[in-house]
């Protein structure tokens, strides 16, 4: 396949090549009014599917609840409930996709006339997912039922307990499945391997996006018994600025319902309706409504702070609160804890790093130590996965000779499949996750023969991953056309994120006006093109890297080629389009 510009060894070691081969994916006119459909193609719609890509609803997406294992069973159990005014706890994990679980199940419950309870585990005293003493424990305390959001779907050994003492207990999963399934009232999952095919083809949502299945399936339920005749149906479309955030947070591909998810739900969103979102949009410091990367990055993180480094249910307590005093305490205290978490991380990060020189020759790095936080581990696996373009597990040690782990992958390499193999041959306490995210528990003593497990199972498609790796474009621009139309048009085929990328592009050729480091290691640069544009980029966290030192010690009159993420930067007076570097290429 001929390289974009003939570029087939960048500054980072890399092949341009474009995202798409499709001829039509690729008009080389390249002109606002049809840009759209040509990034629509390249992520994979199709002629006939443009419409409904290009202004993605819930209506457009939305499947029949129904095609889903047990869905209709966990539906009719809770509309019992509900009628019977019986006493439901929400079992919720402590991350965000877990929170917007809960708060979404919560909140609807409550339009249905039943204040439901809610119980998330703390991250350092009980760990992921329920367990059997606090199943038991909601029981005796009056639960009639229980539903878990985002965790139970390999809680064996809890949901034996529970199903012995006589709770009953709902699953809504997404994580990766056994062939056996514990013993549950009714366990509500696409990645189950029973799931039918029309089901299994929406394994990529969120808990969160499951929890707004079963509430539609609940609702449908519910009318059909005519719960309806005297009170208003909810409006389950107003929850879609919860599932918005929590589908981004848990970095789900958004691709057809998803992106339904989180098109609407910024609408949603915007509208400032859930008081503790409006509070946290405060909180955050932002001055405009919230756009997708602000759900993964500004407030996604404050409510994962809570289970990280705080109280694991301040963020279902925040999405879930009528009281607007409340949700500023609330929202304030998660905007503290995340400037702590975001400390440790910066610690846990340093040490690790430092560690990486000992994983040279394995296809998974394993990291562990005494004295990490577990609650910033995932962070910290994603930073190392992306520094050695491998995948990655840390794993924070106690003094009782246990380690949690949290692990992070790159494409083509099942993360989640490894682990779940990797507890059923006994390696393992516990594991779980999906392709490109896990977590474990593990007796330290067990760590290496572990990261052997790993690096015989997954070396072969790591080595497959890394050797088609490639920097795919959407598009060459000359250095004017990088500008604030382009950039628009561009947003038209979005929202962006895992799964369905955001544009890259690469502009050139251009000269080197300035050059230096800002922050702790981000390269900076100013560049200008023949034609007379100039543009000012910025490569983030890479001032050490193979693409960083190049450019800093660049002769200035030498001219290159740039790609990335074009971005609007509105602190100027004007608007003008910024580049968000990913790689560079010499033109000379």
């Amino acid at each position: 396949m001929n390289a974009v510009l003939n570029i087939e060894h960048s500054l980072s070691g890399q092949s341009w090549q474009w995202r798409s081969t499709s001829a039509d994916a690729r008009d080389p006119g390249f002109q606002p009014d049809d840009l759209v459909t040509q990034l629509l193609l390249s992520r994979g719609a199709t002629r006939d599917t443009l419409a409904i890509n290009r202004e993605p609803t819930i209506r457009g997406f939305m499947p029949d609840p129904s095609v889903f294992q047990d869905m209709d069973k966990a539906a009719e159990r809770i509309a019992e409930a509900v009628v019977n005014q019986e006493k439901v706890t929400i079992f919720g994990d402590y991350d965000v996709d877990g929170a917007t679980s809960a708060a979404l199940l919560i909140r609807l419950l409550r339009d249905l006339g039943l204040q439901a309870g809610h119980y998330i585990p703390d991250r350092l005293m009980e760990g992921y997912g329920p367990s059997g003493e606090a199943l038991v424990k909601l029981g005796q305390q009056g639960s009639d039922l229980v539903v878990t959001v985002d965790c139970g779907a390999m809680a064996f050994e809890a949901l034996d307990m529970a199903n012995k003492s006589g709770v009953e207990v709902i699953v809504v999963d997404h994580h990766k499945c056994a062939a056996e399934l514990p013993k549950a009232w009714a366990l509500v999952n696409p990645n189950r391997l029973d799931e039918s095919d029309a089901g299994a083809e929406h394994g990529h949502l969120a808990a969160v996006g499951m929890a707004f299945l079963l509430g539609a399936a609940l609702i449908r339920n519910l009318r059909g018994k005519a719960f309806f005749q005297d009170r208003p149906e909810p409006k389950l479309l107003e929850l879609l600025d919860i599932v918005a955030l929590g589908t981004v947070a848990d970095v789900a591909q958004l691709r057809g319902l998803n992106r339904a998810f989180v098109a609407q739900g910024l609408k949603v969103l915007s509208g400032r309706q859930n008081i503790g979102l409006a509070a946290l949009i405060d909180a955050s410091r932002l001055k405009r409504a919230p756009i997708c990367s602000d759900l993964g990055f500004a407030l996604g993180p404050r409510i994962n702070a809570g289970g990280r480094v705080g109280k694991s249910d301040l963020g279902v307590r925040l999405l879930t609160t009528q009281d607007p005093e409340e949700a500023q305490k609330i929202a304030a205290e998660l905007d503290h804890l995340n400037e702590e978490r975001r400390a440790i991380e910066s610690h846990v990060l340093e040490e690790a790093e430092a560690m990486c020189a000992t994983q040279q020759n394995q296809a998974v790095a394993v990291l562990s130590a005494k004295g990490w936080h577990p609650g910033v581990i995932g962070i910290v696996a994603s930073r190392i996965k992306e520094k050695l373009d491998r995948p990655a597990i840390i794993i924070a040690e106690d003094e009782t000779g246990i380690g949690k782990g949290s692990g992070r992958s790159i494409t083509g390499v099942d993360l989640g499949a490894a682990i779940i193999a990797a507890k059923d041959s006994g390696l393992l306490l516990a594991g779980g996750g999906h392709a490109m995210a896990a977590g474990i528990t593990i007796e330290t003593a067990r760590i290496g023969a572990f990261s052997e497990f790993l690096n015989e199972r997954l070396a072969t498609l790591v080595g497959k991953s890394q050797a088609g790796r490639a920097l795919l474009l959407d598009a060459v621009l000359s250095p004017k056309g990088v500008n604030p139309v382009t950039v628009e048009a561009m947003d038209g085929a979005g929202p962006y994120g895992m799964g369905w990328p955001a544009p890259r592009i690469a502009t050139g050729p251009v000269r080197i006006i300035k050059c230096d480091i800002v922050g702790k290691d981000h390269v900076r640069m100013i560049v200008a093109g023949d034609d007379g544009g100039s543009i000012k980029t910025i490569a983030f966290r890479a001032a050490e890297s193979d693409l960083g030192q190049a450019l800093l010690s660049a002769p200035r009159g030498r001219k290159l080629w740039i790609a990335g993420r074009a971005k609007i930067d509105d602190w100027g007076s004007r608007p003008s389009a910024e580049i968000h570097l990913e790689d560079a290429a010499w033109a000379d």
